[in-house]
């Protein structure tokens, strides 16, 4: 698949998660057979007024070969400004989010909230594409509550000018609760002539396929790679050893090249709860390194863990 003129190898993405897809954590999914990884959202107006941490979530990772920021917005003004900004430079692929269903996002109608105001919607992703000489990628939703307006989205987003779509399958109102609705993916994929990324619920071969047979020309995995990055080489077939505690380790040194210890620690707190999950007697580790604030004591903690992890598996 091609977005523009961006060649993707697996059609397999990782999808933008606030709070989860630092540039550690997406450094690993590529290792493991990502195409691209989508960088947390930003705020177009916090970048304006030059928000530090806004900005640095925008870091990348050497291995990004592909770099792509999502930014999100309501000012149709504020966003073009944004995507011909020198904090976007150097990205590859520029994706708008019209699918975030947080509170705080929605109520100043951003997110999801522009699925109520097409009109809206594609006067950003039109003024979007026309301030970039990058791809312009638009994330949204089934539709806003019982409002299905998908399909009707996704042709505004391709009359607009969008390089491509991704089509979460579930509405504002379910959250992430319930089940991605797979025949409104296939039916966003049989409207338009652009790519369509399928995304909701891939947590496994099964579901994989499951998506792909939506016609999606690519997929994208949210909450099945949390604290599982290995899901990519999983689903392109790749057979890979799989060493959780080495994970963590450059995880957290990726980490400590741009962000001070006291954030790092903060920041790895809830991806180590994720990477120790199906983990026998894991309760106490978790707990410990919950309570530690010393980066050092908490590798050595995970150190002896799996370590004597690994001694229970070979008695």
């Amino acid at each position: 698949m091609k977005i523009g003129n961006i060649e993707l190898k697996n059609n397999l993405i990782l999808a933008p998660m606030a709070g989860v897809t630092d540039v550690g954590f997406r450094s690993l999914a590529i290792s493991y057979g990502a195409d691209y990884a989508v960088g947390e959202m930003v705020s177009a107006k916090a970048l304006k007024y030059k928000n530090k941490k806004t900005a640095d979530l925008l870091i990348t990772a050497p291995n990004e070969s592909i770099k792509v920021a999502q930014i999100f917005g309501s000012d149709p003004k504020i966003m073009a400004s944004i995507v011909k900004s020198k904090y976007l430079n150097k990205f590859d692929i520029i994706d708008i989010n019209m699918g975030c269903p947080a509170p705080k996002i929605v109520k100043n109608g951003e997110g999801s909230a522009l699925m109520q105001n097409i009109e809206l919607a594609e006067q950003i992703v039109s003024e979007c594409v026309k301030a970039s000489t990058k791809p312009i990628t638009v994330k949204f939703r089934a539709g806003w509550n019982n409002n299905i307006n998908a399909v009707e989205f996704a042709k505004m987003c391709e009359r607009a000018g969008a390089s491509a779509i991704t089509i979460h399958g579930r509405t504002r109102e379910q959250f992430y609760a319930g089940k991605s609705d797979l025949e409104l993916i296939k039916q966003v994929k049989q409207a338009v002539n652009i790519p369509v990324i399928g995304n909701g619920d891939v947590v496994d071969v099964e579901s994989y396929n499951a998506m792909l047979k939506t016609g999606v020309d690519a997929v994208m995995v949210g909450r099945g790679a949390l604290g599982n990055p290995e899901i990519f080489a999983e689903l392109t077939g790749k057979k890979v050893e799989v060493n959780k505690f080495e994970d963590i380790k450059k995880h957290i040194s990726i980490l400590r090249e741009h962000y001070p210890e006291h954030l790092v620690v903060k920041e790895m707190r809830k991806h180590i709860l994720w990477y120790l999950k199906g983990y026998h007697n894991c309760t106490e580790i978790k707990n410990q390194v919950v309570r530690e604030k010393d980066i050092n004591k908490v590798l050595e903690i995970l150190k002896n863990f799996f370590e004597n992890n690994k001694k229970r598996e070979s008695n």
